[in-house]
């Protein structure tokens, strides 16, 4: 899983998130960055607001979370996200000793990192003009 701060350098960056079932984020700044949650129709749903999206914590949780608005949260964008994300500019991952490395199109560098999905972001950052 991607680091909150990677996750937080992808947001700056510019990457966008439309919440849906299955996406994990963590609340940031609550003393709950240890805790990641699933979006699930069953218990967490995303609502629009004029104001904007709110995630919405419905009856099966055990502590009263109502909802926690989207700016309140950080996204943490599974492997599949972060190589769909790169689109054409991907070409390979590969293992390299102490974890994974991506290679890109046009890009001579490899970026690397301890596991696939921030191995992943960090190739990601240097396409959307983030730090690697």
């Amino acid at each position: 899983m991607i680091t909150i701060d990677l996750a937080r350098q992808l947001r700056e960056a510019g990457l966008t998130w439309t919440p849906a079932a299955g996406d994990r984020f963590v609340v940031v700044d609550k003393e709950m960055d240890d805790q990641v949650f699933v979006i699930s129709e069953m218990t967490i749903d995303v609502q629009e607001l004029p104001a904007g999206r709110i995630m919405k914590f419905n009856g099966t949780t055990e502590w009263a979370l109502d909802s926690v608005d989207e700016h309140e949260v950080v996204w943490l964008p599974r492997e599949d996200q972060l190589r769909g994300a790169l689109g054409e500019r991907f070409r390979s991952l590969e293992t390299v000793t102490g974890g994974f490395a991506v290679a890109l199109v046009d890009v001579e560098q490899r970026l690397v990192d301890i596991d696939a999905e921030r191995a992943y972001a960090r190739a990601l950052l240097a396409v959307i003009g983030g730090s690697d």
